[in-house]
């Protein structure tokens, strides 16, 4: 199985700008997904494609996905479901590959934070950051990301505004 990054659209079948119980519904073939809070509008829909981790955020005014966030399985664990960015698998291309690769289709990759590494122009934003045991690259980083997150075409400007 596939989950196809699509920034800034979203990731698979959850589209940003979906309401809660529409993304609910693209997740259900799915994990049962849990919410938070449990009752009232969603600030997160949390489930798993398999073994692949998805976070559904709501982080804005209203009820409308602002962000999907993917998590590799962990140490040890392997699945079946690719996380493809432009044909790229997300987290199984070593991270400098993968960011070298996206230099190279004229995305600018801002390393700033060499553990959340983004892609602002798309709204992308990874993490290379772990507490597992996993082979790490020159200066310590994990040698692959360990999640993905597809924002909205501001999403990092209004993180930025926000201080997050």
């Amino acid at each position: 199985m596939d989950l196809v990054l699509d920034p800034p659209r979203g990731v698979g079948p959850v589209r940003l700008g979906m309401t809660a119980e529409e993304a609910l519904a693209a997740v259900a073939p799915w994990r049962t997904p849990r919410t938070r809070p449990a009752d009232g509008l969603p600030e997160a829909i949390f489930t798993a494609c398999r073994e692949i981790g998805v976070n559904i955020h709501f982080e804005g005014p209203g009820d409308a996905v602002t962000a999907v966030e993917l998590w590799w399985p962990g140490e040890g664990r392997t699945t079946d479901v690719r996380v493809l960015l432009d044909g790229d698998e997300v987290f199984t291309t070593p991270a400098d590959e993968l960011f070298r690769k996206a230099e190279g289709r004229g995305w600018t990759v801002d390393r700033t934070e060499p553990e959340y590494p983004r892609i602002p122009g798309l709204s992308l934003g990874f993490t290379r950051q772990t507490s597992q045991e996993v082979p790490r690259a020159r200066g310590g980083l994990p040698l692959y990301v360990t999640s993905v997150l597809v924002g909205g075409e501001d999403y990092y400007d209004a993180c930025r505004a926000s201080g997050d």
